[in-house]
């Protein structure tokens, strides 16, 4: 008899963990051997309970997002597969995780037999992506745009949250040098020469949020 899909699940909301867990639990092929409501938590439970499978929210609520949760889940040995399951679309959030090492990601809205087949798949190695994700980089590769690096994303990220080069520095623990050098990179990328049309820009491109 096969063995059952030891699968883990990440979301900062009790009702949609539960939810989820009963779910994917009352499938006979899985074996729900946690949750966990935030990044450190998802760590220690995987630690513990060395999971096959991760579902993995984006938006936590502890500082650290779904995608910093995927890259020390991954940093683990034996790591476990990681499938995004999430309410965000954009591009930013779907090269982030994808750069991150998930192997998946779907939408929070995908229909119950869909979410156990991501779970079935992922387990066997292989890749899921929902239909809408799917589309979005099909067209991307179809009509490639400058790639901004995973810094570049984050220094802009901050610029449109209104920090300055000193705030970006402390908060990224980089030289203000560096934050300067990464903002030249992607004002070069985006083909634009000041912090407010790079943020407009790489938010049209749906880079950042």
């Amino acid at each position: 008899m096969t063995a059952a899909i030891r699968l883990l699940v990440v979301d900062d909301h009790p009702v949609v963990r539960a939810g989820l867990s009963m779910l994917l639990a009352a499938d006979r092929s899985i074996e729900l051997v946690g949750e966990a409501a935030s990044a450190a938590e998802a760590v220690v439970v995987a630690q513990r309970r060395h999971p096959d499978v991760v579902l993995m929210d984006l938006q936590l609520g502890d500082g650290v997002d779904g995608v910093g949760a995927t890259r020390r889940l991954l940093a683990l040995e034996p790591a476990p597969r990681v499938v995004i399951l999430t309410t965000h679309e954009s591009d930013a959030d779907v090269l982030a995780s994808v750069e991150a090492g998930a192997c998946g990601y779907l939408l929070k809205d995908a229909p119950a037999a869909d979410l156990i087949d991501a779970v079935r798949t992922a387990a066997r190695g292989g890749t899921v992506l929902s239909p809408v994700v799917a589309r979005r980089l099909d067209e991307r590769r179809r009509t490639p745009q400058p790639t901004l690096s995973g810094r570049e994303l984050d220094v802009l990220r901050l610029v449109a949250e209104g920090g300055t080069n000193r705030d970006i520095a402390r908060a990224l623990f980089l030289s203000e040098a560096t934050v300067k050098s990464h903002l030249v990179h992607a004002f070069g990328k985006l083909g634009v020469t000041s912090r407010t049309a790079a943020v407009a820009t790489a938010r049209s491109r749906g880079l950042i949020r």
